[in-house]
């Protein structure tokens, strides 16, 4: 029984109408989903259209709305349109954090206001939160997101830094001085000050933490007495230690219920990464606030053990272990190296120790290390070192709530078009591209129409 070619039509005809609604409720459902949900991918090379993680971390844990104020012309002699600019890169965090309000104030068309603000470069940046305010004259992710962190600071801490004893420093520029370190905690939100108990008699009572980095004398017995009874008062201690002499300290390790061995920490595995056997790589972390999430390699020249004895007293937590297929050399590190059965002692060894004890209601907190070139100008940009390192301080002085690897500058290739590979661009996407659809489309219907089965 053949059905009549009227009733085909109506039923041809009801199938477009029908996948047209279709069409049309699809559309206008995705349209609704995206103003309830948004997407994005970034495929740019080293992701330098969307913040790294570390910077994200640090926008979660600031609470409450953040003022920007960008001082800046409509056009700037080098950089051009450099409110656009601004604006693209402020617009990174506020997809993260959308009460992040800008504002634009030309300092040429109102100078009495950046006067006032004292901005002193066209382009410059004024961060408020939380009552606190924070300039940045140069516009990248590393500066912005160390500026946010120290606006979290809720106050500046205070680091001292023993001295008299040919301490590392930390404002030395020496190779084996901390002073790249220093300049990134005072980057951070924290103010140092050296302190020699042969001068100083008292301690800031502001202080929220003691630096020992490897005395190269001996202290007087009288500044041991005075740095146990900070120990004693509950006082936070980080404490870099190298495989020479304890110049006096000795006492200080007995207090902590720690051994330390004799000997240098080897390593084959560094020789696989092209280093010497004598850095300890750093890879296996024990379960602490500092070590969270922390997968980066760490690299501590010149290391040496530390051995934990349990006591009642103190909580302690190995922050890192090295060296599994390596040993504690205990001969003559300068000479070949190899592993002796009877004299080294083999891996894994813990580098790095973390103690906690309850002092007048309140947690103390140590942390020792088996290294001190590790922080050193030298080694700072091995590896994750200066991540670690800004950790261990971030929990020393009680802003563990800070604790996240540092954000990095992004780098980039830059893409450059000239006008007339610009122009072929558009020409194909916006009259090739679209009259090629056309043809096929004429000729799918073409087909169909003279060619129905």
């Amino acid at each position: 029984m053949t059905v009549p070619s009227e009733k085909l039509r109506l039923y041809a005809c009801m199938q477009r109408i029908i996948f047209a609604v279709l069409v049309i409720g699809v559309v206008l459902l995705l349209g609704y989903l995206a103003t309830l949900y948004r997407m994005q991918w970034d495929v740019s090379q080293n992701g330098r259209n969307s913040l790294s993680e570390a910077s994200v971390e640090i926008l979660q844990k600031l609470h409450g709305p953040i003022r920007i104020t960008a001082y800046a012309t409509e056009q700037h002699a080098e950089l051009g349109d450099i409110r656009k600019i601004i604006a693209d890169f402020i617009s990174l965090y506020q997809r993260v954090k959308p009460d992040i309000s800008l504002a634009f104030v030309d300092p040429v068309a109102q100078p009495h206001l950046a006067q006032t603000a004292n901005v002193q470069v066209n382009g410059e940046v004024i961060i408020s939160f939380n009552r606190k305010t924070e300039h940045l004259t140069s516009i990248n992710e590393q500066a912005f997101s160390n500026a946010l962190v120290r606006l979290a600071r809720t106050e500046r801490k205070l680091i001292l830094e023993w001295s008299g004893h040919g301490e590392r420093k930390l404002n030395g520029r020496a190779s084996f001085d901390l002073g790249d370190f220093g300049q990134h905690l005072q980057i951070a939100g924290f103010d140092t000050q050296p302190v020699n108990w042969g001068v100083d008699r008292d301690i800031p009572v502001n202080a929220d933490l003691l630096l020992i980095a490897s005395p190269q004398i001996d202290l007087l017995p009288g500044e041991v007495d005075q740095l146990l009874a900070y120990i004693e008062r509950g006082g936070n201690l980080l404490w870099l230690i190298d495989q020479e002499p304890l110049r006096g300290l000795l006492p200080l390790v007995e207090r902590l219920r720690l051994t330390l061995t004799p000997g240098i920490v080897i390593d084959p595995q560094a020789e696989t990464l092209n280093a010497p056997n004598t850095f300890a790589l750093g890879a296996l972390y024990g379960q602490h606030a500092i070590t969270q999430n922390f997968d980066f390699l760490t690299v501590f020249p010149f290391a040496r053990q530390l051995i934990i004895n349990e006591n009642e007293e103190w909580r302690s937590v190995p922050l890192v272990e090295a060296a599994p297929q390596g040993w504690i050399e205990g001969g003559d590190w300068h000479a070949e190296i190899a592993f002796d059965q009877t004299d080294d002692v083999p891996g894994p060894v813990v580098i790095a120790a973390a103690l906690t004890r309850a002092v007048q209601d309140r947690e103390q907190r140590v942390a020792v290390i088996g290294s001190g070139y590790f922080l050193a100008n030298a080694y700072l940009g091995n590896g994750g070192n200066l991540d670690f390192g800004m950790n261990v301080i971030n929990w020393l002085a009680g802003d563990e709530a800070l604790i996240t690897v540092q954000p990095r500058a992004t780098m980039d290739n830059v893409l450059v078009i000239n006008q007339l590979q610009l122009t072929s661009i558009a020409v194909v996407s916006s009259l090739l591209m679209p009259l090629a659809f056309l043809i096929i489309g004429v000729a799918i219907w073409w087909r169909r129409k003279h060619n129905p089965k």
